[in-house]
């Protein structure tokens, strides 16, 4: 009699064979998530994370200067495309100091919440809208614009709406109100 698998191996050791199926071992907690240097805990609201990151400390300043701490600390669900510093140092000299000015407010709160998408999706999901759309999905932003989702290989790959394009370069960085996308590149809407 052939065995294979678990019934293979409690055959070898004179033990009896579940026939229900193979034995289930016990799940482990899988470790959080590195972002910036920092565990990025799912227990943790977004900005409870946020803060901890060294790589996205220019993000967490434009969002305290768009007064959107308490939105992101919401239940949410969200999806966030969090770009790291370098991100915001590709954009033209000038252009981060200038946002982050009170006079400047709404333009920067549009540029933030056109980084955010109601729900949480995964990559998995990003990726199955995208393969769904053939070959791109479009998702509406809180800001009211739209991005573009692709797949590039095994990556998510984000364009805006002037065209410019994004890397998810840390994907799944779950938060108790939504996920965070590491991205490579600011997004900028219409």
């Amino acid at each position: 009699m052939k065995h294979s698998g678990t019934a293979a191996i409690c055959a070898a050791l004179g033990l009896f064979a579940v026939a229900a199926g193979p034995l289930a071992l016990p799940a482990r907690a899988q470790a959080p998530v590195t972002v910036g240097g920092a565990p990025m805990l799912p227990t943790k609201n977004i900005i409870e994370n946020a803060v901890n990151s060294k790589d996205h400390t220019t993000l967490v300043a434009a969002v305290k200067a768009a007064g959107l701490v308490e939105t992101l600390s919401g239940t949410g669900p969200f999806t966030v495309f969090a770009p790291v510093n370098a991100a915001f140092e590709k954009l033209p000299k000038g252009t981060v100091e200038t946002l982050l000015k009170p006079e400047s407010k709404a333009t920067l709160t549009s540029v933030l919440t056109y980084h955010v998408v109601a729900g949480k999706m995964s990559a998995a999901d990003l990726m199955a809208a995208a393969k769904a759309g053939g070959p791109k999905a479009m998702l509406k932003t809180v800001q009211g614009g739209t991005l573009t989702v692709a797949t590039v290989g095994n990556k998510v790959e984000i364009t805006d709406a002037k065209g410019g394009k994004s890397m998810v370069t840390i994907a799944d960085v779950n938060q108790s109100n939504g996920v965070i996308h590491v991205v490579d590149t600011v997004l900028m809407p219409k």
